[in-house]
């Protein structure tokens, strides 16, 4: 039987860094259309829904070929909603309205136009093969290694962030790997958002890539991902 995996692309109309971010043009594209054509580009992902409270984001994301069935209500769509809180309510919305439950549900952030569909994919695949997994986390080597951080303590001295001095001078290669989360794809069972309250669970397997970007957060990102997205040709 083919799984039902679900996409959702949380697109909120409230941006206030970067007004309309979500239907502003990228290198001629509204910024939400491409996170929908990774969607519709994957192997694995057989519906993509948007999560939106702005109908003029609904009507864009319709026009580029994903679901806008729905507007999030205004209570789950202020600077303070949470991602829990929109999940919740998609699945809880297509199981009253449908009777539609996914077997997975995607995390797409609108923020990262650049991600590789093969990433998304390779997230899909890695907790299809761990049934025992809650969700599946792209994550990325940071440039910097948390033992090599400090922090001030009240006395104003520095400490290890870690709390191994002894690691502090010594060489990258020799220190623990670690890894940081990026939101090129987060893939969710329904039971860890609906029956956890959890986006991740505490069985979060990682799916590690090699290049990820930051995302477009602040208004002078804009620029330079028209820049990168040039230079791919995309």
């Amino acid at each position: 039987m083919t799984q039902k995996i679900l996409a959702i692309i949380p697109a909120r109309g409230g941006s206030k860094r970067i007004p309309k971010k979500n239907i502003k043009l990228l290198a001629g594209k509204p910024l939400l259309a491409y996170s929908i054509e990774h969607a519709k580009s994957s192997k694995h992902i057989n519906r993509v829904l948007v999560s939106t409270d702005d109908s003029e984001i609904a009507e864009m994301a319709k026009k580029y070929g994903a679901e806008a069935p729905f507007l999030r209500p205004t209570e789950i769509s202020g600077d303070d909603a949470t991602d829990l809180q929109c999940f919740e309510h998609a699945l809880e919305w297509l199981k009253s309205e449908e009777n539609y439950v996914p077997d997975l549900v995607v995390q797409l952030r609108p923020t990262s136009p650049l991600r590789e569909v093969a990433d998304v994919d390779m997230a899909i695949e890695m907790i299809l093969s761990h049934p025992g997994g809650d969700s599946a986390r792209t994550v990325i080597e940071p440039q910097a290694s948390p033992y090599k951080m400090y922090r001030i303590s009240e006395d104003g001295f520095l400490e290890p962030l870690m709390g191994d001095l002894d690691k502090i001078n010594v060489g990258d290669q020799k220190l623990p790997k670690v890894f940081r989360h990026i939101g090129t794809a987060d893939v969710i069972r329904p039971s860890t958002i609906l029956e956890k309250k959890h986006m991740s669970g505490s069985k979060i397997l990682a799916v590690p890539v090699k290049k990820a970007y930051s995302g477009i957060n602040e208004l002078e990102d804009w620029d330079y991902y028209e820049f990168l997205i040039s230079r791919k040709g995309r």
